[in-house]
C-alpha cells in the first residue's frame, strides 16, 4: 500500500501554514509542545536548527499536500556515537489517523540510511499516551526515565527516554 505521506525538509516556504496549524492545534499541543506561532518565531527555529546537526521535516499528505506535522532531528553527534534527538508533533485534524505514523516511520528510515546515524532517541513526557503509542509503533524502546528533565512551557517536566537503534 502506498503512503498517505510524504516528508521533505520544512523550510521559509512553510512558514505561513506552518503557523496557521499551530495556532489551530493550540489545544492538541497542551502541554506537550510550544511550536513557533509568528513568522519571526518560526525564522529564529529554522536559524538556530542548521545542518549538519539538526534536520527539521514537514509531513504532508499525499493526496491534498496538507501539513499533517513535522518531525525533527536535532543535536546529531558523530563519530563513534551516530545519534540523534527525534521531535514531532501532528497538527489539529490530521492526529490519530495513522497518518504521523506513516510521516515518522519516514524519518527514522530517513535517519538510519540517508543520515548514517546508529540510534535516534525521543524524550516524552509520561502522561503523553498519543507520543508513546507513535513512537512504539515506530520501533522504539523504553529505555529510563528522568525527573524534570526538560522545561515545557515554563515548568521542569518528567520525560521517559525511549531510542531506536538502526537494523
Amino acid at each position: 500500500m502506498a503512503s498517505r505521506v510524504t516528508i521533505a525538509r520544512l523550510s521559509q516556504t512553510d512558514c505561513a501554514e506552518f503557523i496557521a496549524a499551530a495556532k489551530a492545534s493550540r489545544r492538541l499541543h497542551a502541554s506537550w509542545v510550544s511550536p513557533p506561532l509568528t513568522a519571526a518565531a518560526f525564522r529564529a527555529v529554522l536559524k538556530s536548527k542548521p545542518s549538519p546537526g539538526n534536520f527539521l521535516f514537514a509531513i504532508r499528505r499525499r493526496d491534498t499536500r496538507a501539513l499533517v506535522g513535522c518531525a525533527n532531528i536535532t543535536n546529531i553527534v558523530r563519530g563513534n556515537f551516530q545519534s540523534g534527538y527525534l521531535g514531532y508533533h501532528a497538527f489539529a485534524g490530521h492526529a490519530r489517523q495513522g497518518l504521523m505514523t506513516e510521516g515518522l516511520k519516514m524519518v527514522v528510515r530517513h535517519a538510519f540510511s540517508e543520515l548514517g546515524l546508529h540510534r535516534l532517541e525521543a524524550n516524552i513526557q509520561p502522561r503523553n499516551a498519543a507520543s508513546i503509542a507513535l513512537v512504539r509503533a515506530c520501533g522504539f524502546s523504553r529505555e529510563g526515565f528522568s525527573p524534570r528533565y526538560l522545561k515545557i512551557r515554563g515548568r521542569w517536566q518528567d520525560h521517559e527516554h525511549w531510542a531506536r537503534v538502526a537494523r
